[in-house]
């Protein structure tokens, strides 16, 4: 575990001879979504994830975040572990992270994997939802968001079919600060657009989307995925938007497919 910037706490499994991957969590949650990826690949990979500022174990400062802080906290740790073109997957607003990171400087990477994201800003409509999302928050307290937004995260099968599973992230995201949970809805809200890149992008992408995912539907990750020339994707079956967690046997496969092409 290491410290990057001040306030961004990375955790590293594997060898570092091997290729690295880079995986960047969603909001609201953890490093710990990944945690069936890194148990898959950490014989064969070099494996990162880290908390994003304000989530997490990681500090929250003042609460004032853009998405381009995240991607110079990325950018922190690839320069830290001295990191030579690693592969890049991000979830959701990881994802934002991974598509600003790849347009701001595409040659520091190998491949990029999204995963139940997109890459178009907030319209007003959803700017409008990110402030009463901050809203919610100070009436009735970050806990109460989290388990709410949690919820709709994820698939109801899943809900009712891995109580235990579904409960630890949960609680895990009802940790967070306010400061944080605020922060990181100010940077999704204030996010720049990234859809004029992806016809550019020439490194390796895969796209991957929850069946049941409402947030981002399978049909906007499609068009996504269609812009990008000679991308992959596939729907996740019997899965929402945390398809890491909900589908890990269908997800890891793909991954260790993709890789393999590498």
């Amino acid at each position: 575990m290491a410290t990057i910037n001040n306030n961004l706490l990375t955790y590293q499994k594997g060898s570092e001879k091997k290729q690295s991957i880079v995986f960047i969590h969603g909001f609201p949650f953890d490093h710990k979504m990944w945690d069936l990826q890194i148990d898959r690949f950490k014989e064969n990979y070099n494996c990162f994830t880290y908390d994003i500022r304000g989530l997490g174990k990681s500090p929250a400062g003042d609460g004032q975040f853009t998405i381009e802080n995240f991607v110079d906290d990325l950018f922190g740790l690839i320069e830290e572990f001295k990191l030579i073109h690693p592969v890049l997957c991000g979830l959701s607003m990881g994802g934002y992270i991974a598509l600003r990171a790849i347009e701001r400087d595409e040659e520091k990477f190998k491949a990029l994997i999204l995963c139940d994201t997109k890459s178009e800003a907030d319209n007003n409509a959803g700017k409008i939802n990110r402030a009463n999302a901050i809203k919610e928050i100070n009436n009735s307290g970050a806990e109460k968001f989290a388990e709410n937004f949690v919820q709709k995260c994820f698939a109801e099968r899943f809900i009712n079919n891995n109580k235990k599973e579904y409960e630890e992230v949960v609680s895990r995201a009802k940790a967070s600060v306010p400061a944080g949970l605020k922060g990181c809805l100010l940077a999704m809200a204030a996010r720049t657009d990234t859809t004029s890149y992806l016809p550019q992008i020439k490194v390796p992408v895969l796209v991957l989307c929850g069946e049941e995912d409402k947030l981002t539907t399978p049909a906007v990750m499609k068009a996504m995925a269609d812009k990008i020339n000679g991308s992959e994707f596939h729907v996740v079956p019997e899965a929402g938007h945390v398809t890491p967690v909900e589908n890990p046997e269908f997800f890891n496969a793909k991954l260790e497919k993709f890789l393999s092409t590498l």
